[in-house]
C-alpha cells in the first residue's frame, strides 16, 4: 500500500519461491530485487531508451546492452555533479567532460 498526495494505492504482488516460510528473508529478496530494477533498469530506460531499442540480429543486442552498462558504470562512478543522462549529454559536448568519465 502507498499513499501519494493523500491518495491510497493498494497492489498485490504474487510470488513462488522454494524458500522457508521466513517473511523477513523474503521480503529482503523482493526489495533487493526492486533495487536492481528502480537503479539500474529504470536508468538504463530512460537514458538509452533500451527498451525502444530495435536491435535484434545477432550478438548486437547483447553487445549494446553492455555497452551501456558500461556508460551507465562510467557515469554513475563519474565525480561531475549531474544525472547520469546529464553527464552523458556534458560529454557528447566535451572532450574535458568525456576525459573525467572515462579516466575519473
Amino acid at each position: 500500500t502507498r499513499i501519494i498526495k493523500e491518495e491510497e494505492t493498494t497492489e498485490i504482488s504474487y510470488y513462488i519461491s522454494s524458500l522457508e516460510v521466513d517473511l523477513a528473508q523474503i521480503s529482503r529478496v523482493i526489495r533487493g530485487h526492486w533495487a536492481i530494477e528502480n537503479s539500474s533498469h529504470w536508468v538504463l530506460d530512460m537514458t538509452f531508451k533500451e527498451d525502444e531499442s530495435r536491435i535484434r540480429r545477432g550478438d548486437a543486442p547483447e553487445n549494446m546492452a553492455t555497452f551501456r552498462r558500461f556508460s551507465m558504470n562510467l557515469a554513475r562512478l563519474s565525480p561531475i555533479k549531474d544525472s547520469i543522462k546529464g553527464k552523458l549529454k556534458q560529454a557528447g559536448w566535451s572532450d574535458e567532460v568525456r576525459e573525467k568519465i572515462i579516466f575519473g
